[in-house]
């Protein structure tokens, strides 16, 4: 028996030694008015013993890449397609997360995050791991979890942690919003996320940040007001900073409309 405890403790110290990387898919329907168009993203969450990092895998990949440009003195720019730009640290024994999200400038958000979590007795294999499934409620949604105490990391996607295991997948009530793992990878390599240094950076708690969001879908345009300078178009046409401005808050404000089932929903609320 000493020698299985002996055993367990040295693979799970193994583990935590190396750096890991969490392949998720992220499936989620952004209008709720259509319930069958979905959009899927790959996700990556690194963990180190320092640290753990969540991101969007095709920003990682463009950031990468625009970064390696400029260093070369190559001014390149990003692909013509949307990418999930939110970036989450958590660090170990700690309940505030550090939350990064990019508007027309990029906010750093101290957040301090608390789950209440319910174990249930049902289980089930997922990649070969035994999960036990968890339920709790976070940003006005209510989520079921599915987490393995066979790796020993207190950690998920998004913001969700605390559970005693990596959790696998995890799934909100509606199912709108689902992150279920799809790969681990182990490296050796010190993992620094790739700044390109191209935005104003705003600091903020995230009461502020709550207040921040709600104003800037009312007014998605506001920061850029006096920033556009007059110029003329491909086609010979003047046109005015002022009207640029008017015509991305239009835009904006469109596309919001179809941007109804965000995962923190309660961000919508007045």
């Amino acid at each position: 028996m000493r020698f299985i405890q002996l055993l367990l403790i040295l693979s799970f110290t193994i583990f935590y030694s190396q750096n890991k990387q969490f392949i998720y898919e992220y499936k989620f329907i952004p209008d709720s008015t259509e319930r069958n168009s979905f959009k899927t993203e790959l996700m990556i969450l690194k963990i180190n013993s320092k640290k753990s990092e969540f991101y969007g895998l095709e920003k990682f990949k463009s950031d990468s890449t625009l970064l390696a440009d400029s260093k070369k003195g190559v001014l390149s720019m990003p692909p013509n397609k949307e990418m999930i730009n939110d970036r989450v640290i958590k660090f170990p024994n700690s309940n505030t997360i550090n939350y990064i999200k990019t508007f027309d400038e990029k906010y750093f958000v101290d957040q301090e995050v608390i789950l209440n979590w319910k174990l249930q007795n049902d289980f089930k294999t997922i990649m070969n791991y035994k999960a036990q499934k968890a339920t709790t409620e976070f940003a006005g949604r209510k989520w079921a979890a599915w987490f393995t105490t066979s790796i020993p990391f207190q950690d998920g996607p998004y913001k969700f942690f605390g559970l005693p295991g990596l959790i696998l997948e995890i799934e909100d009530s509606t199912k709108s919003h689902r992150f279920t793992i799809k790969g681990v990878k182990g490296s050796s390599e010190e993992f620094i996320y790739p700044d390109l240094n191209n935005y104003k950076e705003i600091k903020i708690k995230y009461p502020q940040y709550v207040k921040f969001f709600r104003a800037y879908r009312a007014n998605p345009a506001t920061s850029l007001i006096g920033k556009i300078p007059d110029f003329t178009d491909s086609e010979g046409n003047h046109i005015s900073g002022q009207q640029k401005v008017k015509e991305i808050e239009k835009m904006r404000l469109e596309k919001f409309k179809k941007d109804n089932n965000i995962l923190e929903i309660d961000l919508l609320k007045k």
